[in-house]
């Protein structure tokens, strides 16, 4: 069971310090990057949070919402990782279970985005295991995948 909670003075250095396994880290930043870069783009309206197991930060997933420049996509899956020490727990499924519940919470949201580079530790076959599907679009040498939120 995890729980996504709010980035706070108290939780940051913690959650700041959780990184991926070093073959997957060309594919994610981390967490101060990825939230500097989300200062440096307001009109993307991210959301981050970081990710629980309990009482034990594991993970940093970040989306951008209803934004407010045709320049970035709405509903979008920005960012989501799982530290490398609790990977293959079950962490990352219950993550995106918890943004496809926000999403889904929304009237009108009908399809979540996200994209993904290629190569070996790439996270889309984690991703169409969930049930993204590839659009046959790429975006900055990334895959864009669409997960369908309404039948």
């Amino acid at each position: 069971m995890v729980a996504l909670r709010s980035i706070s003075a108290s939780n940051r250095a913690a959650v700041e310090a959780l990184r991926v396994a070093p073959a997957q880290e060309r594919f994610v930043s981390g967490v101060a990057e990825s939230l500097r870069e989300a200062a440096e783009h307001p009109d993307a309206h991210a959301l981050p949070w970081a990710v629980y197991a309990g009482d034990t930060p594991v993970g940093f997933v970040m989306i951008a919402d209803e934004v407010s420049s045709p320049e970035y996509l709405p509903h979008y899956l920005w960012k989501l990782f799982i530290d490398e020490r609790h990977q293959r727990q079950g962490h990352g499924t219950a993550t995106l279970d918890l943004i496809v519940a926000y999403f889904r919470g929304r009237p009108g949201v009908e399809t979540l985005t996200t994209s993904a580079g290629q190569g070996d530790g790439s996270p889309i076959a984690f991703y169409e295991r969930y049930g993204f599907e590839r659009t046959g679009d790429v975006s900055d040498g990334e895959v864009l995948l669409r997960f369908a939120l309404r039948e």
